[in-house]
């Protein structure tokens, strides 16, 4: 009982927080409120056990991989502030007010990798699996990393409307999610 509360409850804040992608299908946020639907599901199924067994391998692995995730995000929003020049009056698709930059950021992560938040998102959906692996939790972190993947390739299409032939040129020389590999 106490899991579906918690679903129901999360779920009704990331769709109000997700309501004008909701309303845009086939807009990067669209399918990023599936993913992080995918990924709740993941902490619920998971959550029971999110002290048990702390020195475990599996809860080793889902709290580095919740640490670089966190340092992921962190570094990645604090550039696009510092460096995007964010105009809450772009409004080019459904997007957070961070998200509204004006100016491509290229340096710091962003140097290597186009979308270090989404790759923090991967790094958090596998950190929830990680803290009981199952069949079912297997599927619903594959399917979120379906999700983040689509977001992400959808998110490209749009910069490269606004940004043109820079963000072309930005995507030849970095990788999607991982350095020098993916």
């Amino acid at each position: 009982m106490q899991e579906g509360a918690v679903f129901i409850i999360i779920t009704l804040a990331l769709a109000f927080v997700s309501r004008a992608s909701l309303r845009k299908p086939g807009s990067h946020g669209f399918y990023r409120f599936f993913a992080w639907e995918c990924m709740l599901g993941l902490f619920v199924l998971n959550m029971r056990v999110w002290y048990a067994d702390t020195n475990s391998a599996n809860q080793i692995i889902s709290g580095l991989l919740f640490f670089a995730s966190l340092l992921l995000v962190l570094f990645s929003v604090a550039l696009l502030q510092l460096s995007g020049k964010p105009d809450t009056k772009r409004d080019d698709a459904p997007m957070f007010e961070f998200e509204k930059t004006t100016t491509l950021v290229t340096t710091g992560v962003y140097r290597y990798i186009r979308h270090p938040i989404y790759g923090s998102l991967f790094f958090l959906c596998w950190g929830f699996f990680f803290k009981q692996p199952s069949l079912v939790g297997g599927v619903l972190a594959v399917i979120a990393s379906v999700f983040l993947v689509a977001t992400a390739r959808v998110e490209e299409i749009e910069n490269i409307s606004y940004f043109g032939e820079e963000y072309r040129e930005y995507m030849k020389r970095t990788k999607m999610f991982v350095p020098f590999i993916l």
